[in-house]
């Protein structure tokens, strides 16, 4: 009797499954770019995949996939329809996606999650209309948690620095990586693991999280953590627009209830959780783990070399239309209030 049970358990499993799949309208092909190990593979899409197909009550299945190009060209790749959603570093395409950078500006934020929130309601009060996102169905924006030093040397003083090669992304980081007289080579955040093995790098800026999912805590001598960072870096996710519009409306408004602001949280939250994971396994690795408070001469240094950097961002987006002072000043109410409330 017992087995005739497990048997139509199996049954009825299968049978369910294979109504799942018969009720999917449409697949959507996420590509990513990271390790499987890496917040937005092991958080964010399982989380989204979930909400969107409850959402569509199965009409719609998400289907994650391995990107082995340049992260720069996740966007090319989903505006032409090669795949259906992606995510991406926004500084890779200079010029592009320039809005967004008022998230990089140094000692904004101290939360990936905040952020993020703050980032995408900024969006949605002055960014929407300078439609950067032509071509696309924005579905989030969000942050990682504050970059912060990897090095394979101690910083005792800025002045360290100055002259050491240092992997970087874009962004405004280059702007402070300028400031502090390093000697700047660009390159996608996967590449810093090899370049800093290799030698061709002393160091690299990135998010505390990298210790453990880029295996940097094999190439480290040094985490130097600042208070809040050096700087963040600015993602979107995004949709190809014909994809999006070819659902029925049903199907985009239920996708939709499930993202902006909230999938900006979710990866915003996934990020920041990961840089305590980041930290943990560089101290067992035996690197140098440095925490800096506000009164270290460094963080006093680091923020007289930021000073301006704000202003920089509002330069570089006089061409969008929008008002950028109002927006960067709604930026820092929105983060104020969202800590507030934490």
């Amino acid at each position: 009797m017992m087995n005739f049970k497990k048997s139509l358990l199996c049954v009825a499993a299968g049978a369910a499954l294979s109504l799942s799949a018969a009720a999917a309208e449409t697949t959507l092909r996420i590509a990513t770019w990271l390790p499987p190990t890496n917040p937005q593979n092991a958080t964010v899409w399982p989380t989204w995949k979930k909400w969107v197909e409850e959402a569509t009550e199965g009409r719609v299945e998400v289907v994650v996939e391995n990107y082995t190009g340049h992260p720069k060209t996740i966007y090319d790749a989903v505006e032409d329809g090669i795949y259906d959603v992606g995510f991406s570093v926004e500084a890779y395409l200079p010029g592009r996606f320039k809005l967004s950078g008022v998230a990089e500006i140094p000692g904004e934020i101290t939360d990936a999650e905040t952020g993020s929130v703050a980032l995408w309601r900024t969006y949605k009060d002055y960014f929407e209309p300078a439609d950067e996102y032509n071509g696309f169905q924005l579905l989030g924006l969000f942050v990682h948690g504050p970059g912060q030093l990897h090095t394979k040397f101690p910083v005792n003083s800025l002045d360290d620095l100055k002259g050491k090669k240092m992997r970087v992304g874009g962004g405004l980081i280059n702007d402070l990586a300028e400031r502090l007289e390093v000697t700047p080579v660009s390159a996608p955040s996967p590449k810093s693991y090899e370049m800093m093995q290799q030698g061709v790098v002393d160091g690299t800026f990135l998010p505390a999280q990298e210790q453990r999912f880029f295996r940097l805590s094999e190439v480290s001598s040094d985490l130097t953590l600042f208070p809040k960072g050096l700087y963040t870096t600015a993602f979107s996710i995004v949709m190809n627009q014909d994809v999006f519009e070819s659902l029925s409306k049903k199907d985009q408004e239920a996708i939709m209830s499930v993202s902006g602001e909230r999938l900006s949280q979710l990866a915003g939250a996934a990020w920041g959780k990961a840089d305590d994971d980041g930290i943990l396994e560089a101290k067992e690795k035996g690197v140098n783990v440095v925490f800096l408070s506000e009164s270290d001469q460094r963080v006093k240094d680091l923020n007289k070399l930021s000073e301006g950097i704000d202003q920089l961002w509002v330069n570089s987006v006089s061409d969008r239309g929008i008002d950028a002072k109002a927006a960067l000043a709604d930026f820092r109410k929105y983060v104020n209030t969202i800590n507030s409330k934490k």
